[in-house]
């Protein structure tokens, strides 16, 4: 689950930035950070993948080595960071950029990455949505819900009620830090995901659905603990409206798959040009990407449904070719600048202040971790399904969980010891996962192999008897065979 549609871009502060600044410094500062981005994610993408783990994972790490934990080279405006980061200093010392201009050009840099993170994120979600099925997210849908449920209610609950009782922090604060762990970051769990090929796996439908449930919650969580903290109580009708619009928009978006495909096939077959086919894709995604923000839901929640809604067309797979080079340009950007905006200096003991915040996380971690794999051994009416999968991929919390920090340090409710233990569940959950749903997933291959060994122990190897696989390459061996009678 991403709060992406609930963060509103500075517009003005961009604005203001780039009055201020020369422009062409500030292209150039932004090339150089898609520069070090790209750089950063290819590296750690390869190496992740050398050592068997999620490409999506070696993202992750390559951004918080260029960010502000270690080398400084992207760091953001919004995170508290000066301009004195290198990109600016390499700017000033090789491109002529004014020391008096390097803060307006740094915070217009700050918010352009920032956008094209963002806009990487909602792409993903579209390619997601297109590479889902919506019958079998349906079919889930009631173990998806209970799934969502309880993946919300439990980490919450002994959240709240663990801070208030193990460590006397007040109610207010308490709640807050519990509404932190509902999330989900379904980014990061369904890009995993479709990196192992579970995507479409019955344990993969019944995380992605019930992480688009958990991001409905979560709003509504968000906004009733916002208002609670803002004015000392509960706006209901705000709580009302919320449930409804989402509700109404994720079922609106369903129903409109039943008409649309036709039209929209109709459409692209009559387009001559260039993008005949991705252009008018974009547009629909985007379109309903603005209608979710519009109605205070999330900007990815629309994104994903208009990828569910292409997906039941005739052209689905001509379209997820044209996408995934699209999507491999800006969803890096989305995965580094994540790494890259976190700050694992409050990981360090030697520094007093983070000591109490360290025994925090260490509780805020447990219950982040087992607050979601109980989710997994509620689904009902699934045998043989694989339940700690489905835990595992309901963990990772990304930036929603520091979503819920800037909104709580913007109230000025949160303690530092607590900030810092918010911070370090987000990143603890966030890398945790992927290389544990690596872990909970066998490789499909070597499931196939082991079947195919097994079966061949137990039958007597009649060719009838064995897998698909294998006897395709006993007949395509005796085809060469007999081609080759001197077994040449």
């Amino acid at each position: 689950m991403q709060f992406l549609g609930a963060i509103n871009f500075p517009l003005p502060l961009l604005a203001s930035a780039t009055e201020t600044a020369d422009s062409s410094m500030v292209l150039a500062a932004v090339l150089l950070s898609l520069v070090v981005i790209y750089f950063a994610s290819k590296v750690g993408g390869e190496l992740s993948n050398r050592f068997g783990l999620p490409p999506v994972l070696g993202e992750l790490v390559s951004g918080v080595v260029v960010g502000v934990s270690v080398l400084h080279l992207l760091v953001f405006a919004k995170g508290g960071a000066d301009s004195s980061n290198l990109i600016i200093t390499f700017l000033q010392s090789t491109a002529g950029l004014k020391p008096e201009a390097a803060a307006g050009v740094f915070a217009a840099q700050s918010e352009v990455v920032s956008v094209l993170a963002e806009l990487g994120v909602i792409i993903l979600l579209f390619e997601i949505g297109l590479e889902s099925n919506l019958k079998d997210l349906m079919a889930v849908g009631i173990q998806a819900s209970v799934v969502a449920v309880v993946g919300v209610v439990v980490p919450f609950t002994a959240g709240t009620v663990g801070l208030m009782t193990l460590f006397g922090i007040d109610a207010l604060p308490a709640i807050f830090a519990g509404a932190a762990l509902t999330a989900t970051s379904i980014g990061i769990t369904s890009k995993v995901l479709s990196e192992l090929g579970r995507l479409n796996s019955r344990e993969g439908q019944i995380i992605l659905g019930a992480a688009v449930i958990d991001d409905v919650l979560g709003i509504i969580v968000l906004a009733v603990v916002a208002s609670l903290a803002k004015n000392g109580a509960v706006d209901v009708s705000q709580v009302v409206y919320l449930i409804i619009s989402a509700t109404g928009f994720l079922l609106g978006a369903i129903a409109l798959g039943n008409f649309f495909n036709k039209s929209f096939v109709a459409i692209a077959d009559k387009l001559k040009t260039r993008g005949e086919l991705v252009i008018p894709a974009f547009i629909f995604a985007f379109l309903m990407s603005y209608l979710a923000a519009a109605i205070q839901l999330e900007a990815i929640l629309g994104a994903f449904a208009a990828g569910l809604v292409l997906e039941e067309t005739d052209k689905r797979k001509e379209l997820q070719k044209l996408i995934c080079p699209i999507a491999d340009m800006l969803v890096p950007i989305f995965f580094v600048t994540v790494g890259a905006k976190t700050d694992l200096g409050v990981l360090n003991p030697a520094i007093p202040s983070n000591r109490e915040g360290l025994i925090i996380a260490t509780f805020l971690i447990l219950v982040a971790i087992f607050g979601k794999l109980i989710t997994g051994f509620v689904v009902f009416g699934q045998p043989g399904i694989n339940r700690l999968a489905i835990g595992v991929g309901m963990i990772p919390r990304g930036e929603v969980g520091l979503v819920f920090l800037g909104i709580g340090s913007s109230i000025g409710i949160l303690s530092k010891p607590l900030e810092a233990a918010i911070i370090m569940m987000v990143i603890l959950t966030t890398f945790l996962a992927p290389p544990l749903l690596r872990i909970v997933f066998p490789d499909p291959e070597a499931v196939g192999v082991a079947n195919e060994t097994l079966i061949l122990e137990t039958s007597g190897t009649p060719l009838a008897m064995e897998s698909p696989a294998a006897a395709a390459q006993k007949s395509n061996d005796a085809t060469n065979a007999e081609a080759t009678p001197d077994g040449n």
